[in-house]
C-alpha cells in the first residue's frame, strides 16, 4: 500500500508541474504573438485562457489532493461537508 501512496504522490507532483507550466507556456505564446503584431486579439484571448487554465488547474489539483488523501486513509479528507463555499463555487 505504501508503494501505491508513493505513486499517488508522484502523480500529484507531475500534475502540479504540468498545471503550473501550461499557463506559463500559453502566456509565452501570447507574448510572442503580441510582439510580432500578428493578431493582438488572439494574444489577448490566449492571456485570458492562461488565467482560466491556472484557476481551473488549481481547483483540479485541490480535488486531486483531496482524493489522494482519501486513498491513503486520511480521515480529514473523508469529511462529507460541502467545502465549495470556501472557494466561492
Amino acid at each position: 500500500m505504501e508503494n501505491e501512496d508513493n505513486v499517488l504522490d508522484e502523480l500529484l507532483r507531475e500534475i502540479n508541474g504540468l498545471l503550473t507550466e501550461y499557463p506559463i507556456a500559453m502566456e509565452r505564446r501570447a507574448a510572442t504573438i503580441h510582439a510580432t503584431g500578428k493578431d493582438p486579439e488572439l494574444a489577448e484571448k490566449l492571456m485570458k485562457a492562461a488565467d482560466t487554465m491556472r484557476d481551473s488547474g488549481n481547483l483540479y489539483l485541490t480535488w486531486a489532493k483531496h482524493y489522494a488523501a482519501m486513498a491513503t486513509g486520511n480521515n480529514d479528507a473523508l469529511s462529507d461537508e460541502d467545502e465549495t463555499e470556501d472557494f466561492d463555487v
